[in-house]
């Protein structure tokens, strides 16, 4: 069982637009990195899982084994700057992903 945040060295979230949220994973290795990947241990349906959203809400999850990162961008709940959004600039939504374990 590996948990990711022993695993990668960045984990964050930012506005992708008014209307997006894009999650980043940036791994410390590549090998693990790969392996992730490979295994397809995160998809649109985990992710929408782990976030409590449906699944149609996950525009992509895509992998850029250049940078050893995974990207996922999904349908903001609420538009940024909306009445009673709490995180204008969407980079505290990451912490759901700090707690994921999963086994390769």
């Amino acid at each position: 069982m590996y948990k990711l945040i022993d695993q990668v060295d960045v984990v964050r979230s930012k506005n992708s637009g008014p209307y997006e949220l894009t999650f980043d994973i940036m791994f410390k290795d590549k090998g693990h990195f790969d392996a992730f990947v490979d295994k397809q241990v995160m998809t649109e349906a985990v992710f929408a899982q782990l976030y409590g959203i449906n699944v149609d809400m996950v525009k992509s999850v895509i992998s850029f084994a250049p940078s050893k990162a995974v990207k996922i961008t999904i349908v903001r709940p609420m538009a940024s700057g909306d009445l009673g959004e709490k995180d204008i600039y969407g980079a505290q939504q990451h912490s759901p992903l700090l707690g994921f374990t999963y086994t390769l």
